[in-house]
């Protein structure tokens, strides 16, 4: 969303050195955006002491003299809404990558104008005398509005170091070397000795093992099974967005346990399938799916995760949670059961994802009960699968910059989406 823009590094020092490099830089913008790299020139001032001591904790303050770019065609950024982030790199006598951090806080920035980026301090404990170098390296910039997305800026050519600090031995600020005390207690002659009795082994016998002596998608009820371990089957979806049609692979595997005359199922999807690409908040993402019924019986059941728990970081993995409900047999024989129809909502919209092929995952042997599924359906309430495509509401605009400010949002329903499946490799969503 960010085109990209300048980094700030400088240092926060009274009797101080500051100096001016200029590198190439390019700035990746958040995917959901759909805008392309940008290539530009960073300017920052670097501000740190130009003399200290071994021990001693000095400031160093980040600014940004020039951003590698405009402001984007895309929509005004508003007042305290933009936060740098980076990595300074400290060599020579000293080597150390120092996280440098400007508050969230810019005057409004109107569309197709120079970004405007706080200064950004860290600290620096220096542990070694000689000159240190201070060298920007990448950093990021994150918008808080109308959804927290981030722009990462990596340097394309060597940087030069921006500032030295003369490093002297001080001798006042290292750590004293701590002595050993002169006397020390000593071991006891002789160690206790261990009983003489052994415990007794426990009973060799079988046991109960839950679900894994199923092994894979061999139901049955015979025997007294309880627990049934289906397989993993890798399931290839046509998905229906908000703003267009994806195709996905997800790997699913459904398990049942036998409750009375009925299963509880429990359908996981075997991995994070992909890093989240914003700031998700806490208790916004839901995911469902109608589990297929065939063979002997038929319909579907309907399963659910709860929503997420807590927010996810930009860039930290999405977990998918389990996904539960009961199935209450309709017919007997040998039933299957596959993964069918998957929906997560999310932000107020739907991403809807169907089965291209069929992949039975369990097979259990099945007694009809009475108001069971065959033929009739989901055999719970639910809220089911949504049967609408899940677009955008009308704004009453068409001004280009509305509609993009709103693609971001549906974008990320979409990358919300594909926490569930893994899209084609190769390709980036636009």
């Amino acid at each position: 969303m960010l085109g990209g823009a300048g980094i700030l590094l400088g240092v926060a020092a009274a009797p101080a050195q500051a100096a001016e490099v200029s590198y190439k830089t390019e700035c990746i913008p958040p995917s959901i955006s759909g805008l392309p790299p940008v290539q530009g020139t960073t300017k920052v001032e670097i501000t740190a002491p130009a003399e200290a001591k071994v021990g001693d904790e000095v400031t160093i303050t980040w600014k940004f003299t020039q951003a590698a770019s405009k402001n984007p065609d895309v929509l005004d950024l508003d007042k305290d809404t933009v936060k740098p982030t980076g990595t300074l790199k400290a060599g020579g006598a000293q080597t150390a990558d120092i996280a440098m951090e400007g508050p969230r806080q810019n005057p409004a920035i109107p569309k197709n104008s120079a970004m405007k980026l706080s200064d950004m301090t860290g600290k620096l404990k220096l542990t070694a005398a000689g000159d240190v170098t201070l060298t920007p390296d990448a950093y990021n910039i994150n918008v808080s509005k109308p959804i927290s997305t981030d722009t990462k800026c990596t340097p394309k050519e060597t940087v030069k170091s921006s500032a030295t600090i003369k490093v002297t031995g001080g001798g006042t600020g290292g750590t004293p070397t701590p002595t050993l005390p002169t006397g020390l207690p000593t071991l006891p002659t002789a160690l206790p000795t261990l009983p003489t009795g052994s415990a007794t082994p426990s009973p060799s016998g079988s046991g109960t093992d839950g679900g894994s002596d199923s092994g894979g998608s061999d139901g049955g009820g015979d025997g007294g099974q309880t627990d049934f371990t289906g397989k993993e089957v890798s399931v290839p979806y046509a998905c229906k967005t908000p703003i267009g049609d994806k195709n996905a692979t997800s790997p699913v595997q459904i398990n049942a346990k036998k409750n009375g005359g009925s299963y509880d199922l429990t359908v996981q999807f075997k991995k994070s399938v992909m890093d989240s690409p914003a700031d998700i908040p806490a208790d916004s993402v839901k995911p469902s799916m109608e589990v297929a019924l065939g063979g002997a019986d038929k319909g579907t059941v309907h399963v659910e995760g709860p929503t997420n728990a807590a927010a996810i970081k930009s860039g930290d993995p999405i977990e998918v949670p389990d996904l539960t409900g009961t199935y209450k047999p309709g017919a007997t024989g040998e039933s299957t059961l596959s993964p069918g129809v998957l929906t997560v909502m999310a932000l107020g919209t739907t991403t809807t994802c169907t089965p291209t092929e069929s992949a039975v995952s369990l097979t259990l042997d099945t007694s009809e009960q009475a108001s069971g599924a065959s033929g009739g359906g989901s055999t719970s309430s639910g809220s089911g699968s949504a049967g609408t495509s899940g677009g955008l509401a009308e704004t009453g605009s068409d001004s280009h910059s509305a509609l993009k400010a709103l693609g971001l949002v549906a974008g990320t329903v979409i990358l919300l989406g594909g926490a569930v499946f893994t899209f084609m490799p190769g390709r980036r969503t636009r």
